[in-house]
């Protein structure tokens, strides 16, 4: 069996975190799904600069809207619009035989809105309505601001990928917003059953930071702690999961249709070249989990004869003693995830600006 296979049957979900219309229009998406157990796909404005400036796929339509008069940011959303339309056209099967909990395929709302409420739950309802399709999922970042904001787009009956998650109290913190928003979709008279969220934990990123801290503190404490932070965080994230997932709250909702938010590896690919290229995978394989995967990890972990396993559940003592002595060696975790959120959130920007200046540019050669 090979590894794709074994976390499939773990109750792993593997999703894609890629997308373009080169990939849509070669079949390579469908080959995916058929020989990779692909069940999803997440994309991020990142991956839709890559896309967009990295070819001619997108030409003929940004001619179209050159002369139509488009903003860059109108011929923007319309491209993702249509690549995430398409891509869910591909993935409908799989909604339909997994009940809505896999097929999915997400869409983000512009990171210049992160700290916007109002604009983001706007922007949310916009994006559903626009791709028009069931496994759809709206991505919203967990700032203080896109909280309320999740809360308030769940109650609507969206279903939404909540991004940019790094602590474990702002995990919390969004699970209650999940919560919350079902319990007043319910007062809106919305199906729970149709209503669909996962919560996105990003893994690699916080092994560099603090990789990096550690390097600095230097001597064998500091070696022998490199690499460990994020799946520890990780699977302290699933602990709290368990735990928040149980008792009559979350019974109540069930009992109405609700499915739990699972969480969402992300993050995934390792930034280290001296790590296991499958580390944030295997490491972290637990059910009712999403591991959203870059190209690169996918084929390193189909080409593993198999997985481990449940690597997370009863691994929680080992999570907080890493954690633990990390703290002891004087590195704040609150540090650590404030900055890595504002981090993660202004690379997105970046690449929103890039994307939006490099539409602009061809639309005016088009005009």
């Amino acid at each position: 069996m090979t590894a794709t296979a074994a976390l499939s049957a773990l109750g792993v979900s593997i999703w894609l975190d890629d997308l373009s219309r080169e990939r849509i229009n070669s079949g390579n998406l469908r080959e995916l799904i058929d020989t990779h157990h692909v069940v999803g796909v997440t994309t991020n404005p990142t991956i839709f600069q890559q896309a967009i400036s990295g070819g001619t796929d997108y030409s003929p339509a940004i001619a179209e809207h050159a002369a139509g008069g488009s903003s860059a940011e109108q011929t923007v959303f319309d491209l993702m619009v249509d690549d995430v339309r398409d891509a869910c056209d591909v993935f409908r099967p799989l909604y339909d035989a997994t009940d809505g909990v896999d097929g999915r395929v997400s869409i983000e709302v512009s990171p210049e809105l992160a700290h916007d409420t109002e604009a983001t739950i706007a922007q949310a309802d916009d994006l559903r309505t626009r791709v028009g399709r069931d496994n759809v999922l709206v991505k919203i970042p967990a700032t203080v601001a896109g909280l309320p904001a999740i809360t308030e787009a769940l109650a609507r009956g969206i279903s939404v990928n909540v991004t940019l998650i790094f602590s474990l109290e702002r995990y919390r913190a969004v699970v209650e917003a999940f919560m919350t928003g079902l319990e007043q979709a319910v007062e809106r008279g919305h199906d729970l059953s149709q209503i669909h969220s996962v919560a996105s934990f990003f893994v690699s990123r916080v092994d560099t930071e603090i990789d990096q801290r550690l390097d600095a503190v230097g001597g064998d404490a500091a070696t022998a702690l490199r690499s460990r932070s994020g799946v520890a965080n990780a699977r302290l994230a699933y602990q709290a999961f368990e735990e928040l997932f149980a008792g009559p709250r979350w019974d109540a909702l069930a009992a109405q249709g609700a499915k739990v938010q699972r969480p969402l590896w992300a993050s995934t690919g390792v930034k280290d070249p001296a790590l296991p290229p499958t580390l944030y995978v295997t490491e972290l394989a637990v059910a009712h989990t999403v591991n959203t995967m870059p190209e690169k990890t996918l084929m390193a972990t189909a080409a593993l004869q198999d997985a481990d396993g449940d690597r997370v559940i009863g691994y929680y003592s080992d999570a907080e003693g890493v954690l633990g002595d990390v703290a002891a060696l004087g590195i704040s975790y609150d540090e650590v995830t404030e900055k890595l959120e504002a981090e993660g959130l202004q690379k997105f920007i970046d690449s929103w600006r890039d994307l939006l200046g490099t539409v602009d540019e061809a639309l005016k050669a088009g005009r």
